[in-house]
């Protein structure tokens, strides 16, 4: 099913303390993000990650079209190469996947994306009332309400920073592949899709094909 949350981002939570989760990057895998909730060190990666208090999985996940941009900038040291980040201002459509989990959740995991321990919830209520809340100059350490769907908002941390304040730094071929893969797990867009649009971010632009990324595929 595809959704697009391009809407109002004063948006409510829902009365069930549920939120969605948009994640443009290597947590659009249910894998991965795994790892994230139940604890654990995803393969590959450099750390273990404590999980969230809460261990259900998402009880949904959904493909979804966000406004503004992915980029890739900083470098990872998991994946040897630049991240993936979200610039809601920008001009451009960005894929991705939302995950329907209770706040509390949202706040672990974010808090696992920002190097702090997870166990505090996060007060959302400037996010949900302004579309922006900036909780540290850290990679990851800003809140974006993109919107609302099924009439909870939909939730995404990212950088403080926009996409033309920094240097843009190419991701490795491991990181395009595990995007490329998460996004054609969602079921919506296909391979040709996929490729083109990861292709075409700034940090992939002029140094990947789409071509280039299906061979990645192929591997």
């Amino acid at each position: 099913m595809e959704v697009d949350v391009i809407g109002d981002s004063s948006a409510v939570g829902g009365p069930d303390g549920m939120v969605w989760y948009a994640s443009y990057g290597s947590n659009m895998h249910r894998d991965r993000l795994a790892h994230y909730i139940e604890g654990g060190r995803p393969p590959g990666a450099a750390r273990a990650y404590p999980g969230c208090r809460d261990r259900r999985l998402p009880a949904q996940s959904v493909p979804v079209e966000l406004r503004g941009a992915l980029y890739f900038a900083t470098r990872s040291p998991v994946w040897q190469g630049g991240r993936a980040f979200y610039d809601p201002d920008a001009d451009g459509r960005v894929f991705g996947r939302a995950h329907l989990v209770s706040a509390g959740q949202f706040a672990d995991i974010a808090a696992q994306e920002m190097y702090r321990e997870p166990g505090a919830d996060l007060d959302l209520g400037e996010v949900l009332s302004t579309g922006r809340a900036v909780l540290g100059d850290g990679r990851y350490e800003t809140l974006i309400c993109t919107g609302r769907l099924d009439g909870r908002p939909v939730l995404a941390f990212t950088a403080p920073w926009r996409m033309d304040e920094v240097a843009w730094t190419a991701p490795s071929a491991a990181y395009l592949a595990h995007l490329a893969r998460g996004l054609l797990e969602a079921g919506t867009w296909d391979e040709e899709a996929v490729t083109a649009y990861v292709a075409d971010c700034p940090g992939t632009a002029g140094l990947w094909t789409a071509r280039a990324v299906a061979e990645l595929l192929a591997d």
